[in-house]
């Protein structure tokens, strides 16, 4: 990147990079004060907060203000700028408000395109389907990138589409209120580094990221790229062997089910779908009858096989007839199990009221990767296949994070994690699940629990709990020590 950069082939697209942040305050409206699912209520809080017309309305109008001040004035007059969403009501909530806000300040120099996939119904528009069609005023899906080319239209508004793949160089501003991480920040952002004449620079002004995250996610990219742990085809058998291991399913039933599938013709008859399927149900009855920690790890099992199969099958030439069966049943079985269940969704709405919002801007400048290393880039692995780190005891814990993050924890903080601790000893869900795994599997089932007891106990430390949270490093680390700390305890004293 860096020499493509340098040379003049691509633009850096982190040279003008804005960050923003939000803050607000919620009071509750209604009487009663109920006791709700913690991480179902803090869902359906962020979700309100998100859609909220204020909040929507207040990014509308600094991206529109934004472009018609500086980014209009770009390429000759022809720049063009991408406004990346986080979902599909998301997009079109910011059509809705972006032609409300330019019809009222009376703009006849600034319009949009929206693009999403479907049709979308909202709970305050009963008797209106929203799709592309018709929030671009007839224009086709695949009319959209020639639109978007024209001097009609300024500004693309996306939900998840073209943000790969997607090349117009006119593409000088994005201002992103998504979640971007990793090769998909790369990807999305690098709709801007496009060259063409009179382009000079590239800008974006971000609602949601970090100047570190991005820094994070385009470092690997920009030098030299260090390869991490490699995937190993053996692996494949290991997690082939782990899935016959619940006998839910045996070889014999793949073939079975195998033998319809691969059937030498182009369609497979209605019957013979139906057939497919009622080859899987008694699959489905005993997958239902587990504990669901053992569902959350036959299912992760599972995918991991899918996944690293589709991944080694492209490098590798596979003579095992067996493993590729194997992958066509559990890739048309992980369709079919039940999602997790979970608790009822949490309607808030006349409950809490929006009291105070602000955003702020936090950074503005160049996000340098000329300094610090890059994180290697690790190839597809099976899940538990990773080597653990050393562990240190649980007494350490607060001397490793004093020293890591310079924190001013004491001893006394020392008892909250120990607290945590013996509460998760205590769980008899979790008791079960670390008896039967391996500590690599009974991580993705600690994990589920954990943020619910700190949220428990964050009245106990607010310093703990708000870095817990906030800083995912810092997380990271904890969960690493409790995980060794709790599984080790209820193994080696057979609670």
């Amino acid at each position: 990147m860096r020499q493509a950069i340098e040379e003049g082939f691509i633009k850096d697209v982190l040279a003008n990079y804005t960050c923003y942040e939000r803050y607000f305050e919620l009071v509750r409206t209604c009487e009663e004060d109920p006791d709700l699912p913690r991480r179902k209520a803090a869902k359906a809080i962020a979700r309100f907060i998100e859609l909220h017309p204020h909040n929507i309305a207040q990014k509308v109008e600094i991206i529109v203000e934004h472009f018609r001040n500086h980014t209009r004035h770009k390429i000759g007059g022809r720049a063009k700028a991408m406004v990346v969403t986080r979902s599909r009501e998301h997009a079109v909530r910011y059509k809705l408000e972006f032609d409300r806000y330019i019809q009222d300040k009376g703009y006849t120099d600034i319009k949009s395109l929206v693009a999403f996939a479907g049709a979308i119904a909202l709970e305050d528009f009963p008797d209106a389907k929203f799709t592309e069609v018709s929030m671009n005023g007839g224009i086709k899906s695949s009319e959209i990138p020639d639109k978007f080319a024209s001097d009609t239209y300024q500004v693309l508004l996306v939900a998840n589409k073209y943000q790969t793949g997607f090349d117009q160089p006119l593409l000088h501003t994005m201002f992103v209120d998504k979640r971007l991480a990793g090769v998909q920040a790369v990807q999305t952002l690098s709709r801007l580094n496009r060259t063409t004449t009179g382009k000079e620079d590239t800008f974006v002004l971000d609602f949601v990221n970090k100047p570190e995250d991005i820094y994070q996610a385009f470092k690997p990219y920009y030098e030299e790229t260090p390869i991490g742990e490699s995937a190993d085809p053996q692996q494949l058998n290991d997690l082939s062997y782990q899935l016959y291991e619940w006998q839910l399913f045996s070889p014999d039933n793949v073939t079975q089910w195998c033998e319809i599938w691969f059937r030498p013709k182009t369609f497979l008859t209605g019957g013979e779908h139906k057939l497919l399927n009622s080859l899987l149900d008694p699959i489905i009855t005993a997958y239902i009858a587990l504990e669901d920690p053992e569902k959350e790890q036959f299912k992760s099992q599972l995918t991991s096989f899918r996944n690293l199969y589709l991944f080694l099958a492209q490098i590798i030439p596979y003579q095992d007839s067996d493993l590729e069966k194997l992958y066509a049943y559990g890739r048309f079985l992980l369709k079919k199990l039940p999602r997790s269940a979970d608790a009822p969704n949490i309607d808030l709405s006349g409950d809490i009221e929006l009291k105070f919002y602000r955003l702020e801007k936090i950074s503005e400048g160049k996000i340098d990767l000329k300094d610090g290393e890059a994180k290697p880039l690790a190839g597809a692995t099976a899940v538990g296949t990773r080597q653990p780190e050393k562990d240190i005891p649980l007494s350490q814990l607060i001397d490793t994070l004093n020293e890591r993050f310079s924190t001013d924890f004491t001893i006394a903080d020392q008892l909250f994690f120990e607290q945590i601790h013996e509460t998760a000893i205590a769980f008899e869900s979790l008791k079960q699940a670390a008896k039967i795994n391996t500590k690599e599997n009974f991580a993705p089932v600690l994990a589920k629990y954990l943020e619910n007891f700190f949220i428990e106990r964050m009245e106990g430390n607010e310093k703990i709990f708000i870095q817990f949270m906030n800083n995912e490093e810092f997380k990271k680390i904890v969960f690493e020590k409790l995980l060794s700390s709790i599984y080790n305890s209820i193994n080696k004293e057979g609670l």
